[in-house]
């Protein structure tokens, strides 16, 4: 946790850093601190911890949202206090809530299931379910098969994927590397049952997700894209984030409908709009620019299509990495300058 080896950093360019994600100046892009914020990301240590927590006083619930997300991709134990606030603060906005319990799962912490059991019954259905997901999680995870894949990927230097995700792939998909005959056309069919079947705990429909995303064909991509009629906004934005995941350009027909859908959820709009910035082919660049300019667009959605465009240029480009928030010695990436 807080004692892994981290990258060597410099106290003033650690500084640097914390002015750039909390826009100290005041005129910091967007994009900018996202960038500044993956980088304390990559840090992993209680330092990154406690300067990213500063920022669940922004205004913005897009920003906020992220910052939770990475607290629980670090997965250090220090973050859970800050983490089990921000869920227990019912006036705080559901999508920043609904990371905040993900990010709990992610870190996986026997103590978070009180609170987690909680909100079990919160108003907001997005944070119902992130709650019922997580604690599914933290359960699997201590299962003899979680513990074993755990430990698998200890030892593993080839994983496709490194996120830590709101459920594991189902059994067979586990290793990340598909056989054959899991991208088999009744393979396939029978996950996409499971995905898009309402009688089953999310987390087992997690679980098909993750497969589907982890066989990567165009075929699993229809199956997941099948998940946008869902009537869960959580679910749905869930489908969004794999395909940032996958970064298929199969998927870019079916983000696209999700983003112009004025009568979408902004959750899944988000995620939409930062897959098809990941995805960064040329059709989809005209789409974000608009949104982030349209005037009736919710805030969310502007400010993750300037985000998506800015990853969307990095794409595009020669940059080594996203998060570079230490280039060239310095800072200048993360503060704009």
């Amino acid at each position: 946790m807080g004692g892994q080896a981290v990258p060597d950093i410099s106290p003033p360019a650690l500084a640097a850093l914390e002015a750039a994600l909390l826009n100290v100046a005041g005129n910091v892009p967007l994009h900018n601190r996202f960038r500044a914020l993956f980088t304390l990301k990559a840090l992993k240590n209680d330092n990154a911890v406690n300067i990213i927590s500063k920022g669940f006083s922004d205004d913005s619930a897009l920003l906020k949202h992220e910052l939770a997300y990475c607290l629980g991709q670090m997965k250090n134990t220090s973050a859970l206090p800050v983490l089990e606030n921000v869920l227990a603060n019912e006036q705080e906005d559901p999508m920043v809530r609904h990371e905040a319990a993900e990010a709990m799962g992610a870190i996986s912490s026997p103590s978070s299931i009180p609170l987690l059991q909680k909100y079990l019954s919160d108003p907001e259905r997005s944070v119902r379910e992130t709650c019922e997901i997580a604690l599914a999680k933290i359960d699997w995870d201590n299962s003899d098969e979680g513990r074993k894949h755990w430990e698998v990927v200890k030892k593993s230097e080839d994983q496709t994927y490194t996120s830590v995700d709101p459920a594991p792939p189902s059994s067979r998909l586990l290793s990340g590397k598909p056989a054959p005959e899991d991208a088999s056309t009744i393979s396939i069919s029978t996950l996409r049952t499971t995905l898009l079947d309402k009688n089953r705990p999310l987390f087992e429909r997690y679980r098909a997700m993750f497969a589907l995303r982890n066989i990567g064909t165009p075929a699993a991509v229809n199956a997941l894209a099948a998940g946008f009629s869902d009537d869960s906004a959580l679910f749905k934005h869930e489908i969004a984030f794999v395909f940032g995941q996958l970064l298929s350009a199969h998927s870019v027909p079916s983000l696209l409908a999700v983003l112009q859908n004025t009568n979408e959820s902004d959750m899944v709009r988000h995620e939409a709009a930062e897959a098809l910035g990941g995805i960064a082919t040329p059709e989809v660049l005209p789409h974000l620019k608009e949104w982030m300019q349209r005037p009736d667009a919710p805030r969310v959605v502007r400010e993750s299509c300037q985000v998506a465009i800015d990853m969307w240029e990095y794409e595009n480009s020669g940059e080594f990495q996203y998060a570079n928030g230490l280039d060239n010695g310095g800072v200048m990436g993360a503060v704009g300058v």
